[in-house]
């Protein structure tokens, strides 16, 4: 009915078929009728026809058979007994839409009078013999479960769907009927009601649609009772697709009704069914026979509605439609079901409710009834037991985590997505409440009174007793609810009320409850991306975080107690960690934060502790000196930062000279350590580098050169730990290549930290053991890159033990640290310059350090370098970088062993060797390809060269032969190999250049690369004649047997002329080839060929009179 929009045309009052019945006859039931008069003249004959098909059809259903050879035939007779069916009830609709019509007059006027009456009665008979829905036998039912999917099908399931064509048929009819009478009642007069009236269109209409209504409920009831809560939303309420599509012809019937006659909606039909059955009542009259079994009444009605109402988003002609929503909506009864709500299926039911808020529009009265039950409920955990560890949700151990999870409570799936069915098993009930308090939050986001109404209920709802009766779980409660209110309303607004009421709790709350004090005050720090100062709640926050740090500090504090101190502070550390992170300028007050309370932690953390706080205090260190050098590249883009370049700095000085005060001192403390932790150099290497961005936020006692004094506390002192100094020393190394790469006003300071790392005393050692000495002054900062890193290659060739050079493997590692990740802003920027000073660091250091990076330890690092730099995805931006530092990279072959590596250079070889080869053959371009540059690639690049760039494809060269010949004859002058192996490699592809390729260029250019392999060969070769080339000849002369013969002597010829005796050794394969060729034609001596190979053997000396001789005495 859907896909054919008969359905539609009934309601816009249009034939329903209009290409059909058009004939003067028509044929129903195996006869002819006239098509203009036969249901008025013959209705009692027509219908009593269309039962018998009925009751044969029955009886095919009773006569069913396993036998698999007639199932064919039951299946096309109970086919065409429906179809016969279906046709009658169609022309039934048809014959009333044309014959009807005001103004028609009809030549039985008597019979005409009688019709609507007559065919009133016949569908009263029709409805009592056919029964309900619910009354169909077992079998009959159980087709339901079978899908038509072009297979034989049983009677059962045509004798079903016939039941169901009929009922909807049946309403079609009465509808249409009441239509075209125009409001007059048409009585059944052979029937009455149960009050003893007789029966009308209207009545039957109401008394068909509610039994109707009430089985297709009734069997939905039916499965949901299979249904498990978690499956609510992806199992459908329906059997099978036509028990669909009838819920929906039902919806725009009715809708269609209630807007043309006034009558009932859908939905008020619907409510009046359900009422009765969530509040345990008996039915309504009219709905008589609905089973009063149900598992969970409550359940199923949200479960039906909530179906129902997806079906709602379907157009008339059965397809979805986004944003469709010609049921309208159904609040009231909603709201009735929420003050309903049980605490076992209260997940499942507020789901339901989402679902409702997304397909209509979120509804305030709902958002009000559900806060009613939650604001008494805030503290429970609301888990589903069965459900195990799936129902405990997310776990927010941070605040951004906690953000995150808002924010996701405001980001919701598509409806019919399995992210979104599945948020029964990944969110508690609370969640999907926030879910759909953020949906109507929404829809008023410039703060109308729903809004503000939801916000002020919310409120209402908090005091200072309510919050200091808040478990652990009622507050993290309490902080993601106000963190979705305050993502989708008055942020300002919201975050003074959250901070107001989180100062209701008390402060010797349970140490659980002042972590998640901290946190909530921490969130709303992370709400900065709104460009709000957070300097009030950064205060408060930090006076909080100063006292407990105190009383972690104190001795007299029990060990017991400064463990459970230790979880606030920690999860202090880890927000405050997360707002320097997330902040994108740090000019919002965030210095707060760093206050007096880590004079009091610091001094007091053990080992672990300490761990952390040193990581914390790197993270705020690094974030700083990010935020600050973008700041100096581009001034504030945000619409909201009024804050100028100046006042930004000045929260920058204000943000270092928290951490100068309060964290410097502590490290200094520590220098002297015999036992410093490892982060201790890495966090003195963030001062160094915060004191060369910040030169003036240094303190006082470090000026006027702080870098300098710095580096004389942690570099320059003997009486520092050595480890602590090799540490130390990395860091500033790795700062040359991301420094150097920076702006040219950085030029002067690189040249003074340069100058100061070269009179580190490890850094002076390792000169003195290379024997290598600075002598500039000042000197330039890549120079003393180079030689640095000269120095500890030569330092690992130089060792003999095993053990020190593994020792000075992981040192030599220690140095440059993660290389990749400091040179990553260089790569990613535009920067031209930095790119091809990041190339070359890195190349320096493989080329220098060639057999240290081949070692176990090291060789990670060179896969990580082969793949991040020398294989990019893209090459555009490292052009110039590339050509320019290539030959680095591709020395670390000679001392590599493994086959991967191997493998990645012949790709690193392949990939440029093309990359900046040019088109048309140029010498001066090709004298100067990368590839060449690299000794160890000669060898390598030959076989790259002929197995990739030689290779002809049948009888076609490839592409830009000319310049590939060029290339490889400038590898062979290059490469000094003896070994005759190696130098046989292209004479395959160069011989068959010779042979196939006439341009001059190319012969000549292949020809002077075959003399030098010759010669090579031959010289190399300590007998004659050389075996290689023997080998490749003969594969030569044989891959070319009959098709190629005069040219190949031709070829051989030059090669003769070069080394007679390579061609010599050929000459018994060549004889027997040649008779095979003239053998294989038939056509006795070929004396062309015969002259051809003469000339040929005329060149080879004696054993080749021999052979010309055997030749003409044949």
């Amino acid at each position: 009915h859907c896909c054919h929009c008969i359905h539609s045309r009934l309601l816009l009052r249009l034939d329903p078929a209009p290409a059909e019945y058009e004939t003067d006859t028509v044929d129903i039931f195996g006869f002819s009728w006239v098509t203009e008069t036969a249901l008025v003249e013959s209705t009692k004959l027509l219908f009593g026809l269309f039962r018998q098909r009925i009751y044969k059809l029955e009886t095919l259903v009773k006569s069913n058979s396993n036998d698999f050879g007639k199932s064919g035939n039951l299946h096309y007779e109970a086919e065409e007994l429906r179809q016969e069916c279906v046709t009658f009830l169609q022309y039934v609709k048809v014959f009333l839409h044309r014959s009807l019509d005001a103004g028609h007059s009809h030549p039985y006027e008597e019979l005409e009078a009688q019709f609507p009456s007559a065919l009133l009665e016949e569908l009263v008979g029709i409805t009592l013999l056919v029964g309900r829905l619910k009354d169909l036998p077992a079998n009959v039912q159980s087709a339901f479960t079978i899908q038509n999917h072009g297979k034989i099908l049983p009677p059962s399931w045509h004798l079903l769907h016939l039941h169901l064509d009929i009922h909807w048929s049946v309403l079609e009819i009465l509808h249409l009927l009441g239509h075209k009478m125009q409001g007059q009642v048409v009585y059944a007069h052979k029937f009455v009601d149960l009050t003893g009236e007789n029966l009308t269109d209207s009545s039957l209409f109401d008394e068909h649609l509610c039994s109707l209504l009430c089985d297709l409920t009734g069997l939905a009831m039916g499965k949901y009772s299979k249904v498990r809560p978690t499956e609510a939303l992806s199992s459908h309420h329906y059997l099978c697709t036509c028990t669909k599509e009838l819920w929906v012809l039902l919806m725009y019937l009715l809708g269609h009704r209630n807007k043309a006659l006034h009558t009932q909606s859908f939905w008020s039909y619907i409510n009046s069914l359900l009422r009765p059955l969530v509040l345990g009542k008996p039915a309504a009259e009219q709905f008589s026979g609905l089973p009063t079994h149900c598992k969970d009444p409550l359940g199923f009605t949200w479960w039906l509605v909530t179906h129902l109402s997806m079906l709602g988003q379907y157009s008339r002609s059965g397809t979805v439609v986004q944003n469709e929503k010609n049921l309208g909506d159904n609040w009231t009864f909603v709201d009735e079901l929420l003050k309903l709500t049980s605490e076992e299926q209260v997940r499942m039911h507020v789901h339901c409710c989402l679902s409702l808020c997304l397909m209509w529009e979120p509804s305030t009265s709902a958002v009000s009834t559900l806060w009613d039950y939650y604001s008494k409920n805030l503290s429970a955990s609301f888990t589903v037991p069965w459900l195990g560890i799936s129902a405990l949700g997310t776990l927010c151990k941070t605040p951004l985590a906690l953000l995150e999870q808002a924010r996701s409570c405001c980001s919701l799936p598509p409806l019919r997505s399995p992210g979104y069915t599945q948020l029964y098993r990944s969110a508690n009930s609370f969640h999907i409440f926030l879910r759909v308090l953020a949906l109507c939050l929404a829809q008023d986001r410039a703060g109308g009174v729903p809004q503000r109404q939801i916000k002020g209920r919310i409120y209402s709802k908090f005091s200072p007793k309510k919050m200091q009766e808040l478990s652990e779980a009622g507050l993290m409660n309490f902080l993601l609810l106000f963190l979705v209110v305050a993502r989708q309303a008055d942020l300002e607004d919201v975050a003074s009320r959250a901070c107001e009421l989180l100062g209701f709790l008390p402060s010797k709350c349970p140490l659980g409850h002042r972590t998640l004090i901290w946190r909530g005050w921490t969130i709303v720090c992370l709400l900065q991306e709104r460009g709000l100062d957070v300097g009030a709640q950064a205060s408060l926050l930090a006076s909080s975080f100063n006292e407990t740090a105190k009383e972690f500090y104190n001795k007299t504090t029990e060990v017991s107690r400064r463990l459970a101190l230790w979880g606030p502070l920690g999860s202090y550390l880890e927000g405050v960690a997360e707002v320097f992170e997330t902040s994108t300028t740090l000019s919002l007050s965030e210095e707060k934060l760093l206050g007096d309370g880590f004079n009091w932690l610091l001094p007091a953390c053990r080992q672990s502790e300490l761990s952390s706080a040193l990581g914390f205090l790197q993270i705020v260190l690094a974030q700083l000196r990010r935020v600050h050098q973008r700041s100096d590249q581009s001034a504030p883009t945000l619409s909201w930062a009024p804050a100028t370049t100046s006042v930004v700095k000045e929260r920058h000085l204000a943000v270092a000279a928290a951490l100068w005060a309060h964290f410097f001192p502590f490290l200094h403390s520590l220098r002297l350590s015999q036992t410093p932790p490892a982060q201790l150099a890495d966090a003195a290497a963030g001062f160094t580098l915060l004191a060369f961005d910040l030169p003036t936020s240094a303190p006082q006692d470090l000026q006027p050169n702080s870098v300098q004094s710095i580096m004389q506390y942690f570099g320059w002192d003997d009486m520092v730990h050595p480890l602590l100094v090799t540490r130390y020393l990395s860091h500033l190394l790795q700062m040359f290549v991301f420094l150097h790469s920076s702006a040219r006003a950085v030029e002067q300071q690189l040249c003074e930290l340069t100058r100061l790392v070269l009179r580190l005393p490890e850094v002076e050692r390792l000169l003195q053991r290379a024997s290598l000495n600075p002598t500039a002054t000042r000197p330039e900062p890549t120079a003393a890159l180079e030689m640095f890193v000269k120095a500890v290659g030569s330092v690992y060739s130089g060792l003999k033990v095993l053990s020190e050079r593994s020792a000075m493997v992981t040192t030599a590692l220690d140095y440059i640290g993660d290389i990749l990740k400091h040179i990553k802003p260089s790569l990613v920027s535009k920067n031209q310059e930095g790119i091809q000073l990041a190339y070359w660091a890195v190349g320096c250091i493989v080329k220098h350090w060639s057999p240290l990076l081949a070692t176990s330890k090291a060789q990670q690092l060179l896969f990580r370098i082969v793949d991040g730099l020398l294989l990019p995805r893209n090459l555009t931006q490292q052009d110039k970088a590339l050509r320019d530092s290539l030959p680095l990279y591709i020395q670390v072959g000679t001392n590599s062993q493994g086959a991967y590596l191997k493998q990645q250079l012949r790709s690193v070889t392949r990939r440029y060797l093309d990359h900046f080869l040019p088109a048309s053959p140029s010498m001066g371009i090709i004298a100067n390809h990368p590839v060449l540059l690299g000794a160890f690639t000669r060898n390598t690049s030959a076989c790259v060269c002929s197995e990739n760039f030689l290779q002809f494809k049948g009888y076609a060269p490839p592409p830009r032969l000319a310049s590939v010949l060029m290339f490889l004859l400038e590898l062979l002058r290059r490469n000094g190999d003896s070994d005759p192996s190696l130098l046989a490699v292209p004479l395959p592809s160069l011989l068959r250049c010779i042979m196939l390729v006439n341009e001059p260029q190319v012969r000549k250019t292949s020809t002077d690369a075959l003399q030098l392999v010759v010669e090579r060969c031959g010289a190399a070769s300590t007998e004659r004649p050389c075996d290689q080339i023997v080998t490749v000849l003969r594969s030569f002369v044989e891959e070319n047997e009959g098709v190629y013969d005069r040219q190949v002597y031709g070829v051989l010829e030059t090669v003769a002329v070069l080394d007679p005796t390579v061609v010599q050794a050929l000459i018994p394969n060549l004889s027997l080839s040649l008779r095979n060729t003239e053998h294989k034609r038939g056509l006795g001596k070929n004396i062309t060929l015969r002259s051809a190979y003469v000339k040929l053997l005329g060149l080879l000396g004696e054993s080749g009179q021999a052979e010309i001789t055997s030749l003409e005495s044949e």
